[in-house]
């Protein structure tokens, strides 16, 4: 019999960052591990696609060196398909260009005193009432008046997150503040100094911004490259990274506590593996309605509450040797929330007197951004050309990218839900379901890969505790 055969046998459901990383943690401990991902390339979110000669990516995704263990294996698995290059990130805000995350100075720079008086009363008398009358704030609005006081709220924050995410601030949970709100470093200098006088900072917290002074790690084919090497190392130890392969059930054993066996769909034929453990990061309600047997009504009821927001990629080649001076720049006004320029961070593009834009929008499966009508690109070309980066003429091609399940939506009231749902997949004994889909969080791409890790390490730890007798 072949010595894999005796091995115990983990499935990994989903090929982002999370599950690619969990697989390589488990094939590199000699661990026979097969990934399922539904796409033609491994990656989920975090990878690109080819259109004609170039690379698109679905969204800018780049590797941060926060987590030095993650960091230093993947530039061992890259070798020099890996290119560094510096942060240089942008947003567009009263009417000029500053570096993101906000800085103070640019605050102080580009904005009139009178304004910023205003704005930092605000915030002093949100700082204020916190100190005296500490207080739990109901939905995102509250939460982001509470850290940034009325008036900065409903000039930065108010419109761009109700367009952004097509929900009202007040129909977003607090916990969405608390998991994908940057924080902005401005705000933190004038709260460091209330603190120095004795006005503590007892609110809500938003997320740690990302480092001005940053070194990111991207490749001259874009984001695929990062994947498409995890997945090689993974097959090269012994893995198996099946692509093209959708998850049609997850099978319960009869107790409905314990994962025996998963099945996906592959060219039209459905196929059936054995496991001992189970790694999901695909969205939570398909992992909810892909068991078998089915998990109790009110559990599935929980999974249908829980929802993702749509996006749509407009991947453009534009005659222009480059359109934009940074990275990538946050836009709050346009049809666009974000336009990355991947040439700028190293990536090949044919002809190379043209680049490539990469023009993210949020949408609904089956709206016009999301079908990419011709009223939705010319809007999209018209506000290009407003803010200087193209002319409608320069755009040579436009590729639409889509997914379904871009990101989680922290809807009012989304978290009892979740939590029944999290505490059924918990009673599964050897399930566990992470990562950005898996989680239903927002984690980077080194966060997303270290939740693999641990997640690999978790089912390691009960397989050698029981001894694990092989899949069958």
């Amino acid at each position: 019999m072949n010595s894999d055969a005796q091995k115990p046998h983990v499935a990994v459901l989903g090929g982002g960052p999370c599950g690619l990383y969990a697989a390589r943690v488990l094939s590199r401990a000699g661990i026979a591990v097969t990934v399922l991902d539904k796409g033609d390339r491994p990656g989920g979110l975090a990878t690109s696609h080819k259109r004609g000669e170039n690379w698109y990516d679905l969204g800018c995704h780049m590797l941060h060196e926060f987590d030095k263990e993650i960091y230093e294996d993947m530039m061992s698995i890259m070798g020099s398909d890996s290119i560094p290059v510096q942060l240089d990130a942008r947003i567009r805000w009263a009417g000029a260009f500053y570096r993101y995350p906000l800085q103070f100075q640019d605050m102080i720079r580009g904005i009139p005193i009178a304004t910023l008086i205003y704005y930092t009363m605000g915030l002093f008398a949100a700082q204020f009432r916190n100190m005296l009358a500490p207080w739990i704030p109901k939905n995102a609005e509250q939460a982001l008046i509470m850290l940034y006081g009325r008036p900065l709220y409903e000039f930065f924050f108010k419109d761009f997150t109700h367009r952004y995410w097509g929900i009202h601030p007040s129909e977003l949970s607090a916990t969405f503040i608390t998991t994908k709100m940057p924080r902005l470093s401005a705000v933190d200098v004038i709260k460091r100094a209330l603190g120095k006088v004795g006005v503590k900072d007892r609110g809500v917290k938003a997320v740690e911004s990302a480092l001005l002074d940053e070194t990111l790690h991207y490749s001259r084919t874009g984001a695929e490259a990062m994947p498409r090497h995890i997945a090689r190392v993974v097959n090269d130890s012994g893995g198996k990274v099946i692509l093209g392969a959708e998850v049609t059930r997850i099978l319960l054993d009869d107790s409905g506590t314990r994962v025996r066996g998963v099945c996906y769909r592959k060219d039209g034929t459905d196929h059936e593996i054995a496991c001992d453990e189970c790694i999901s990061t695909i969205p939570v309600p398909h992992l909810a309605t892909r068991c078998e047997p089915l998990p109790p009504d009110a559990v599935l009821e929980a999974a249908r509450q829980i929802r993702y927001k749509p996006i749509a990629i407009y991947g453009l080649l534009v005659k222009k040797q480059r359109c934009i001076d940074a990275l990538y720049i946050y836009y709050r006004d346009r049809a666009f929330h974000r336009v990355g320029e991947p040439k700028n961070a190293g990536l090949t593009v044919n002809p190379p007197d043209h680049t490539v834009l990469i023009v993210e929008t949020t949408c609904e499966i089956g709206d016009d951004k999301w079908k990419g009508t011709d009223e939705v690109k010319q809007r999209i070309f018209s506000d290009l050309e407003h803010e200087n980066i193209c002319r409608r003429e320069d755009i040579v091609e436009v590729n639409i990218l889509h997914s379904e399940t871009g990101y989680p939506i922290f809807a009012l009231g989304f978290e009892p839900h979740l939590d029944k749902v999290k505490r059924w997949i918990s009673s599964i004994t050897n399930l566990q379901s992470v990562g950005r889909q898996g989680g239903f969080t927002y984690p980077n791409m080194h966060s997303a890969m270290r939740m693999g890790a641990c997640a690999a390490e978790a089912a390691m730890a009960r397989l050698n505790k029981k001894g694990a007798s092989p899949a069958s």
